[in-house]
């Protein structure tokens, strides 16, 4: 690996470490504490644990489309989309308490992590396979938002 390969990488960890700031400025806290949730509930020590891992795969399959193509504009393209995506879920759900709302970001936000593992293929398998954990991790999130939002929307403040 050169330098410049190393910088890239870096800069590709940088990026999905400031979209994994979303969850630290904007926490769970005592409203989703009260909460309704389902029985299948992660354990809330799961979560730091397994975006740690999906943001690490994040960057390494970026860095992977990168040095086999460039900056290739399309799959870089829904790779900004689907980290946008990311990072504005916690500050919709946590921050604004707008379950439905991110309910709606999560939704789309499946659809572009499946897009854009779709978008690298072509350029790396790995990359492509390094998403499939992130996209499983996002409709596992995605049912329990669902669920969240469902055992509560009848509090009145669930929009």
């Amino acid at each position: 690996m050169t330098l410049n390969d190393g910088l890239i990488l870096l800069g590709f960890v940088a990026l999905s470490g400031l979209v994994a700031t979303s969850g630290i400025l904007f926490k769970p806290g005592p409203w989703y504490a009260g909460l309704r949730k389902p029985g299948w509930t992660p354990p809330n020590r799961a979560f730091p644990i397994v975006w740690s891992i999906l943001y690490l795969l994040i960057a390494i399959s970026g860095w992977l489309v990168w040095r086999a193509a460039g900056w290739v504009a399309g799959p870089f393209a829904l790779f900004g989309v689907q980290m946008l995506l990311n990072f504005l879920w916690s500050w919709l759900f946590f921050g604004l308490r707008k379950p439905l709302w991110a309910l709606v970001d999560i939704g789309l936000l499946a659809l572009a992590v499946a897009a854009t593992a779709l978008a690298f293929a072509p350029f790396s398998a790995t990359a492509a396979w390094l998403l499939v954990p992130y996209l499983a991790w996002v409709c596992v999130a995605f049912g329990l938002n669902l669920s969240v939002w469902r055992l509560n929307r009848d509090r009145g403040v669930f929009a």
